[in-house]
């Protein structure tokens, strides 16, 4: 009973002082809590046992001659093999205890050993971040200021097409002005 209770102690302790793998510590976590839950079973059935053995018994006594004496001695029988479970019982949780403290302790520590990774990967994909946005912002600008270039040709293209009318209507112009005064002319000379 209580070498039980110190191997279940010193189980744990062996546990940390191993540096084995993550498969090896999770099999060593697995099979104590296998034997937590066995203890349990057992402490559980024990107690139903206990229970219907004493109402057999209680049963058995009511036909004796000495019943409170015979239901006393039952009482005692009862009491041991419930304390018995209680322990098993306690033993059991206190395994389970253990390993999920275990378990906590080992999920911290590899919080804090992942944490610098962590704070790099969070850094790149910031960086990332920032660069895909400078570089939508510089693609941006690149269209807004190919826009206004293209606005400037256009509105430059529209000034020389005006421009090219405007001569254009102003020599159509001199040359109607030119005809009509030949033909002016020419009629002045014919009268």
């Amino acid at each position: 009973m209580v070498a039980g209770l110190i191997a279940a102690l010193l189980l744990p302790l062996a546990a940390l002082a191993d540096t084995g793998s993550d498969a090896a510590r999770q099999a060593d976590w697995d099979a104590r809590l296998e034997r937590a839950s066995a203890l349990l079973a057992e402490s559980k059935a024990n107690m139903a046992a206990a229970r219907s053995l004493l109402d057999e018994r209680n049963a058995a006594c009511a036909t004796k001659f000495l019943v409170n004496a015979c239901r006393d001695e039952a009482r005692k029988d009862y009491l041991k093999t419930t304390h018995e479970s209680r322990r098993l019982e306690s033993e059991g949780k206190a395994i389970e205890r253990e390993v999920k403290k275990e378990q906590i302790a080992e999920r911290d520590r590899q919080r804090v050993e992942e944490a610098p990774q962590r704070a790099a990967e969070l850094k790149a994909r910031e960086d990332e971040t920032e660069a895909a946005r400078q570089a939508a912002a510089a693609k941006i600008e690149t269209t807004q200021a190919d826009k206004a270039r293209k606005a400037a040709e256009g509105e430059q293209r529209k000034a020389a097409e005006a421009d090219r009318l405007r001569e254009k209507r102003e020599a159509h112009e001199r040359k109607v002005a030119e005809k009509m005064r030949q033909a002016e002319q020419q009629e002045g000379a014919k009268k």
